[in-house]
C-alpha cells in the first residue's frame, strides 16, 4: 500500500553503551584484593576509565570480559608450554 512505512524485522541492535562495574564489583567478580586489582588498573592490564572524583573508577563488562579471555589464553599457553601446572594454586589459599 502507497503511503505506508514498512516495519523493520531486523533484531534489535545491542546498546551502543556497555555497562559499567565499580572496581567493588570488579574485584569481586575476580576475587581478588583492591591493591591487584588497582595494578591490574594502573598497569593496563584491565582497561578502565575515571569518572569524576578520584575514585570514581568504572570498567565495563566487555573490557572485563576481554582481560579474562586474554588471561584464559595466556595461562593455557603457559600450562601448554609448561611453565606452569595446573595443581600450583596451592598458594593461593
Amino acid at each position: 500500500m502507497a503511503g505506508r512505512a514498512e516495519t523493520n524485522t531486523a533484531a534489535p541492535s545491542p546498546s551502543r553503551f556497555p555497562k559499567m562495574l565499580t572496581l567493588v564489583q570488579v574485584q569481586e567478580i575476580l576475587n581478588i584484593g583492591m591493591p591487584a586489582l588497582r595494578a591490574l588498573v594502573a598497569s593496563g592490564e584491565l582497561r578502565a576509565v575515571q569518572l569524576g572524583g578520584k575514585r570514581m573508577w568504572r570498567v565495563s563488562e566487555d573490557d572485563l570480559a576481554a582481560y579474562l579471555d586474554l588471561a584464559y589464553e595466556q595461562t593455557r599457553a603457559r600450562i601448554d608450554s609448561g611453565q606452569i601446572t595446573p595443581d600450583e594454586d596451592a598458594a593461593d589459599g
